[in-house]
Formats: structure tokens, sequence, C-alpha cells
């Protein structure tokens, strides 16, 4: 889709339509009132007859209106003023693109709200068009029950807002995480731990970035155990990728950003192997691994100040004639011995490899996001990400960066009560709690015996990373959750604190 800015003013912009946004207590009012006025009053009468409320996402659509060149006029609910950010911004542009797609409309204008004219929200629209004109139909077959939208025109924005650059920022960021979404939902049977290596290569190759990928025997060489124990179940080898970036001119002794992405391409649990309900789904636990790939295609073209490194170990978890059992005992990269109780707590296993040579390549802070646990979606649902941090400070950050980016993290405690609860009785540590409940925190803390002194976020994204249904903003199926976090994290890594 082709974005471009709009400078005519309203009532001359043409498109088949002008897409604009109401606020709860107050739906007429500035650029509102001045389409009304337009209109001969219309949108007025239809605010007092209920029609047009501006609660959040309603859609208020009016063919052929009055004063304007535009075809269609949306007014889509805003909500209430005092709540309204770019992340609501964001969905807002999402829902209205799918509202009017399915509606045969190729050409739209988003008319941004006089009190929104600046670069974040340019970059929010932008973000939430591209993100909603994706569709998870790459296997489908026949006619397309929509097709995509040709163009959309930003208008509202003034010359020194900063607008073209924003949307140029924005496309980066949503193609991004599009291209995550893209590898995310593929099957199990195509995306395969070598093919998202593969695919992982060619992004590195054609962003000039350099990638590293590890295959079975450098894996075994390294002696990452934890990992080769969730794989050596599978006729897939497992691979490790590692993708570097590193800005022009370095600073000496500058921090160096990783990022770990657990990429379980399919996971049945192994031979504690998960229920048949619901196990399609499966293929989205290597959503922690694709995501750290996005970032790193944004980041190429970015060009943020601090070098980052990411590593995602991808593996399957089947539950083959060589799979591990419960009750075995795996020496990690690290060398602590793990007794592996349950055989699907295999996330925080890969993880536990994947930061270890992480910390070898000489990362300063981490950051590792994963699938991780049913628990943290009994505790948060599908609304928040659970966020674990070792460092308040470098935890704030990126809290900071997840607010900037409109995605919902919520902070979770991190106790040393809890470290007992994962302490092993026939080797150091085991891979379940030996107690109940707390279950998202004992695996956090599993993970946290890998990380030592590094400063240390764990982002468990098993409520967020996928859509059961389709919602208003965006189809069914991965979202991409953590890319826009991250990003932002990078892009504002200053500091080594």
């Amino acid at each position: 889709m082709k974005i471009i800015t709009e400078s005519r003013p309203t009532g001359a912009i043409e498109a088949q339509a002008l897409v604009t946004y109401a606020f709860e207590e107050e739906p007429i009012s500035g650029r509102i009132a001045e389409i009304d006025q337009a209109a001969g009053g219309l949108l007025k009468r239809l605010a007092s007859g209920g029609e047009l409320t501006g609660k959040m996402l309603e859609m208020t659509l009016i063919h052929a209106p009055a004063g304007l060149k535009a075809e269609r006029l949306l007014v889509v609910g805003a909500g209430k003023k005092e709540k309204f950010n770019s992340g609501e911004l964001r969905k807002l542009a999402g829902a209205a693109l799918r509202y009017l797609k399915t509606r045969g409309v190729k050409r739209i204008a988003f008319l941004v709200r006089e009190t929104d004219a600046n670069a974040a929200s340019a970059e929010a629209v932008t973000e939430g068009l591209l993100l909603a004109d994706f569709e998870a139909d790459k296997y489908k077959t026949g006619k397309k029950k929509s097709e995509p939208i040709e163009w959309a025109a930003l208008a509202g924005w003034d010359g020194a807002s900063g607008a073209d650059k924003a949307i140029e920022c924005g496309r980066i960021i949503a193609e991004s995480q599009n291209f995550t979404r893209e590898l995310a939902n593929e099957p199990s049977n195509i995306m395969t731990p070598k093919v998202l290596a593969e695919r992982a290569a060619e992004m590195a190759r054609e962003q000039g970035l350099a990638c590293e990928i590890l295959d079975e025997n450098r894996i075994e060489e390294l002696k990452m155990g934890a990992l080769l124990s969730v794989a050596q179940g599978s006729v897939e080898p497992p691979r490790v990728i590692a993708i570097t970036y590193t800005p022009v001119n370095p600073a000496p002794n500058s921090p160096v950003l990783g990022l770990v992405g657990k990429a379980v391409t399919f996971d049945t649990g192994g031979i504690s192997i998960k229920p048949a309900a619901d196990m399609d789904k499966m293929k989205f636990d290597m959503c922690g691994g694709a995501a750290m790939i996005g970032v790193m295609r944004a980041l190429a073209m970015l060009k943020p100040s601090v070098k980052v490194i990411a590593i995602i170990p991808a593996t399957e978890n089947m539950p083959g004639g060589k799979a591990q059992k419960p009750g075995d005992i795996q020496i990690a990269m690290s060398g602590k011995s793990i007794e592996v109780l349950n055989t699907d707590a295999e996330g925080r296993l890969i993880l536990a490899d994947g930061i270890t040579y992480a910390r070898s390549l000489g990362v300063t802070h981490l950051v590792d996001a994963a699938t991780l646990t049913g628990a943290i979606v009994v505790a948060l649902a599908g609304i928040n990400t659970g966020v674990f941090g070792t460092n308040q400070a470098f935890t704030d950050k990126l809290l900071v960066s997840a607010k900037a980016a409109g995605e919902k993290m919520w902070p979770m405690p991190m106790d040393d009560e809890y470290r007992d609860m994962v302490k092993g009785t026939y080797a150091d540590i085991q891979n379940i709690s030996n107690g109940k409940g707390g279950g998202s925190i004992t695996g956090a803390m599993f993970i946290r015996e890998f990380v030592d002194d590094v400063p240390w976020v764990h982002l468990d994204i098993a409520g967020t990373a996928w859509y059961d249904d389709t919602k208003p903003w965006m189809p069914k199926g991965a979202t991409g959750v953590a890319v826009r976090t991250l990003i932002d994290l990078a892009m504002n890594f200053t500091s080594a604190k």
C-alpha cells in the first residue's frame, strides 16, 4: 500500500473514503465541526439521534457527504479524549481500514484531529494501516475476501510536523512486524528450524546484516546440551541463528544489546505430550524468535547507535523414539545441570543456551521473548505481556518503550523466594516448579539462572503472540507482539545503565 501526505483542504480531498474520528464527550468539535458545517449539520443530527456517539471503534459511514469531494465519510469513535493516545490511534486507523476494505474501498484519506498533527501520530497511523492491511490468506485459493488497499493519504499535518519522515519510519516498523507475522503464521511442515534459519539469513543479506547459522554439529561442539535435549526427539535438526547489527563508528566499550527469542517451530510437548485440542496453534511457539528477526530487519534500516545481537535457538519439540524423558538430566552450555521433570517446559531449556551464547558474544544487556507459559495467560489473559527483570532501571526503560509503542506490558515479581521453587533434587535446577502456583514466575526464575549479573528482561508473550479471533484492527493469527517495543528500546538505548 502506498502512503502519501495530503495538503489540500478537507473539502477538496478526493478519495473513495475520508476517515476521521470523534471523541465520546464531544463528538462534534474541531475538524468534525468543520465537516459538519460543510455537510449542512448532518453529523450533529446523527449525534443528537444517537447514531454518532464517539464510543471506541463505533463506525458511522456516510455516502456522498455534502460539502466533500470524497465519495464517503467514515467517522470512527475514539472513546474518551483523556484516554486517547498514539496506541489507540494506531488501533483506530487499522479498524477503519479493515472496515472499509470489506466494502470494496481501495483509496482512502485519513484526516487526523487538530490535536494530533505531529510526527508520532503520523507514524502511528501508518503502522495501523499497514498492520491492518495484512491478511493471513497465503495458502487460500480462489478469490480473496478482500483486496489490498491501493493507497492511503494522510491529511491534517502541516509541513513542519515531520510527517513524511514519520511515515517512512512507520512503514519500516510495520513491514518488519508483518514480516514477523508471516514467519509465525507459516505451518510447521513448511517452517522448520532449517527453513527459519534460511529465511533469517536471506533477510540479513538483503539488509546488510551479519548473520551466522549454527548447525547441529556446531551446536554440539558448543555443548548446548539444553537445546540439543529438546531437539533430539525430532528428525528436523536444530539451528541457532545469530544476527548482528553494528552501528557506524561504535564508541569503545559501548553497551551491546542482546535479543534472544524462543523459536520452537512446533511444540507437541514431547513425551509430556499436550492435549490434541488446539495443538495446531503450537506452530506459534516460534513467535519470540520471529519477533527478534523482525526487529533486526527494522534496525538495519533505522540504524540505532547501539550494537545489537539477536540469538534465535530454533528446534521442534517432538515425542520421537530418541526424545528426552521426564527425569532426564541435561548439561547446559553454561555447565549447569538441569533435571527435566516435564518435557513440555522446553522453551526455558533452549533459552538457557541461547542466553549463554549471547553472553559469550559480549552482550551487556539482555531481553528475551518467549511463548513460555500458560500461567501468564491465567494471570494476564491475552491483554498484557508479562515482564520480568533483574535490573529495575533497564526494566523501566523497556516499559517506557512498550508504552511508546502502544504494546500493553505488565511487570511481574521476581522475589528471591521463588528461586527455591526451581532448585533441583538430583541436579542444580529443575525445569518446573517443585511447588504450586506462580508458573510464569518460576519459568522466569529458571531462565535467570543463566543470566548471571547482566541486566536482563524476560517477556512472556504466551497470551499476546497470536489472536484466536479476528479483531476489528487485525486478522486472527500471529500479532508480531514485542517488535515495536524492542525497536523503540534499541533506538533510544543511549546509556549502559
